[in-house]
Formats: C-alpha cells, structure tokens, sequence
C-alpha cells in the first residue's frame, strides 16, 4: 500500500519576481505568470485522482492552491495547514537580496554555506530558522502519513518548507537545505510504503511549465551534468537481475533513448561520459546523434553493481537460494555482500571517485560547461545519495527510471557546492509527471 504525495511550490509571486525575501511576510501576490503556471500545474494533475489537498495559509500559495482545484476533476476540500508556512526570516524579510548581502554579511555567508547554523535574534534569543522549519517538516509528515494511508496528497507550499519536506521524509541533513532546487510551480512526488519508508520518484519537474530542464542559475561558470540512466533491457522488464552483465537494449530500451535525445537535443553539451557496458554505451549513442561533434568516453568505474551468482536471476529464483541475503539487500543494502560479486561501499568507492574527479576537471572553466553522463539505477542512486549528504544505505530513497534525466549543478560562486536542480525526468516519454518505466532489476 503506497501513499503518494505531490508536493508543489507556489507560482511566481511579485516578490519572487522583484528578487526580494519573502519568508513568512504575507505581502506579494502572484504576478500573471505565477497564475499562468498554476493553471499548467492543475492541468498536468487533472486526471490523478486527489484524496488530499493541502496548502500553506500564506497567499502566494494558497491562491496557486486554489487555481490548481478548478482544473481538479475530483477536487477534495483545500485544508489549510500552518505546519506548510515559509521559512521564518524576520530580520530580512521584504529586503531585495542585494541588500541583505550587503547589509548582514556574515550571516549572509553562513546562510549560504551553512545554513541550519544561521541564527537570528528574536525576542531576545537566539532563533534558527532552519532548525524550526526542519522540526516544521517533521511535524507535518507525522499528521499526515497516518492519517491518510494509501492515498494521493496533494501539497502546495514554498521554497524552504518544500525542501524540507523532502528533507525529513529521507533523513537528508539540515546542513544540505540548499542543495535542492524549487522552481516555483515545480512538482515534486514522494511516495511511501505502510512502514512511511519513502522513495523520492522527482524532485522539480518543470516540464509542464515549457521548461524541460530547470534553468541554471548562472551561465557565468561552472559545471551542469546530466545523469541518464540507460534505456529498458528485456532483463529490466522480466525484473532479471543484470549487475555486470552485457545485456544490450531492447526496442523499448532504444526509443526511451531516442526520446532523451530529443528531450535533450537543445543542449549544448561540452564532453559526455558511459558506463562500458553497452545499454549505457548505447543509450549516451543514440543521445549523441544530435551532438556529432562530442566523442563518446567510457569508463569502467561506472559500470553497475557486480551481483555476482545473483546475475541472470529472478528475485523468486534468488529467494530460494540466498533468503536472507536477498532480505538483507531490501532491508539494509548497505550490509549486503553479493555472491562472488561487490557490496556497496565497493560501487560508492569508485562511482564517487570518478564523479569528483569529473568535477574537479570542469568546476573551473569561466563558462558554464556542460556534459552527458550515462549510466546505471545503482550508479545514479550512489551519486545523488552522496550529493543528498546521503549514505549506501538510503539508495532505495531514491528513484531512477529507464532512460530519466537527472540534472545536477556545480557553481563557482556557490563554493563547489552541488545543487541537484532535478530528479528523475521522465516527462519525455509522454507519460505525465508520474514514472511509468519498468521497475526492473538493477
């Protein structure tokens, strides 16, 4: 029994467009395009069925709330929650962010750096506005989960507090707030099994909004990547666990690649990187025909998981066998030692050593480069648990369909810092914003 919930940040409001801190200030209002964006939103959401829908009290949301439930077909009531309020900044709020910057420097800095230690005065002591929207988020997922087991919640909140929410459901640190992205009107889609485990299927879609890829938040340097897990195999769709083996696409698999190609053909790309193994190799292909003047590098440091004498297997065939060994790896994968094959900290090891040292060569560049990286699901998750301030034990936290598009941003400006701008694009194959691809094996 899964529950579903779509979290969706409000549309742009007229202090978003002025560049000024809202916070919890109840003062802007939505300017014609946040409106317009609300409406893209419902129509994106019309045809899911909605048990819940909530919305924070502050206007900005709320009336993007109320816009999305008149393109609902089944709209339940609008619950306003004080538990979905912005971020507290009283101290800066309504102030243009230059402002800030130049008038609380310091702060301004631990802000950016180190956010959950920023700390305000408020009433004579000291206040940590990030630390309370945290304990915020917690609270919110303890009142809601229960009481609406197995359902469709619709959420419609801001920036800080939407972070946050995907925060706490996942155990991300507080010290990692700015390393996700809201745009405003994004959708995000978390869903939870009976024990309120979650898995993290998008974070920010934008496509809906005529954005496929949400916008960089600086062209002046840096470094995007765009993390593509390989198209379907025949062995995704029987659920056959592949591991190392060389299982090559099946027709599915290719058109999910040309797909991506298409998604991503406006893309200036600079360098593209696979997986060895030829379902990556010839997904990032397939992706390149629209850039011929990229060469294709291949590293076997990105190839999947070794399942060892688990390959080739169905889960029922390996149950009967490694029972709990197989319990082990859904329950606590960190612990698990495939037969004759790698556990986890091996593939984190050199997954992660090979995306630093990616990183390293391009954070420089006074332009903004961007570069195709192809893949696999234990690959991918490793990677974003490890920018997520994650560990090996949380990769079923997080989502990578056949042929989805992962954006991640590398800034100068922002330290090195990474900010995962996207989670697991799937719109490209005109399914909607829910991911419809093969569950698979890895």
């Amino acid at each position: 029994m899964t529950t579903k919930v779509i979290i969706v940040r409000h549309g742009q409001s007229s202090s978003n467009a002025a560049q000024k801190i809202q916070g919890r200030s109840n003062i802007s209002v939505l300017t014609e395009k946040g409106r317009q964006d609300a409406l893209s939103v419902g129509n994106s959401l019309s045809d899911l069925k909605i048990d819940a829908f909530y919305s924070s009290p502050l206007q900005r949301a709320r009336d993007t709330a109320e816009i999305i439930q008149k393109q609902l077909r089944n709209s339940p009531e609008l619950q306003i929650s004080n538990l979905l309020l912005e971020v507290n900044l009283p101290i800066w709020e309504n102030l243009a962010k230059e402002e800030v910057q130049r008038e609380f420097p310091l702060q301004y800095k631990i802000w950016k750096e180190e956010p959950h230690l920023l700390k305000m005065p408020v009433n004579g002591q000291d206040y940590y506005p990030i630390a309370e929207l945290y304990q915020q988020g917690q609270q919110f997922w303890s009142e809601i989960l229960q009481k609406h087991r197995g359902q469709t919640i619709l959420v419609v909140g801001h920036n800080g507090i939407n972070r946050c929410l995907i925060m706490t459901a996942s155990d991300i640190p507080s010290s990692h707030y700015h390393r996700i992205q809201q745009s405003n009107c994004c959708i995000n889609i978390l869903n939870f099994d009976a024990a309120d485990n979650v898995q993290i299927e998008s974070i920010n879609q934008t496509a809906h909004l005529d954005m496929p890829l949400p916008k960089p938040r600086s062209n002046k340097g840096g470094l995007r990547l765009l993390l593509v897990r390989h198209g379907e195999t025949n062995w995704n769709r029987e659920s056959r666990f592949q591991g190392i083996k060389d299982v090559p696409l099946n027709d599915k698999g290719r058109m999910q690649a040309e797909k991506a190609a298409e998604f991503l053909s406006h893309i200036k790309l600079d360098f593209a990187l696979s997986s060895s193994l030829s379902r990556p190799k010839e997904t990032a292909e397939i992706i390149l025909k629209h850039h011929n003047h990229i060469n294709l590098e291949l590293s076997d440091q990105l190839i999947e998981i070794c399942h060892g004498l688990w390959e080739g297997k169905l889960e029922k065939e390996i149950e009967q066998e490694w029972t709990e060994l197989l319990q082990q790896w859904k329950v606590s994968p960190e612990k698990a030692q495939m037969p004759e094959g790698e556990n986890l900290s091996d593939v984190w090891d050199r997954a992660i050593s090979c995306w630093e040292d990616l990183v390293a060569q391009y954070i420089d560049s006074e332009r903004l480069i961007t570069g195709l990286v192809v893949a696999h699901d234990a690959i991918n998750k490793v990677i974003v648990c490890h920018i997520l301030g994650l560990s090996p034990a949380n990769i079923w936290q997080i989502k990578q369909g056949n042929g989805s598009v992962t954006v991640i941003d590398y800034q100068q400006s922002e330290h090195g810092i990474p900010i995962l701008q996207a989670l697991n694009i799937t719109n490209h194959f005109g399914t909607g914003i829910l991911d419809q691809t093969a569950r698979g094996a890895l």
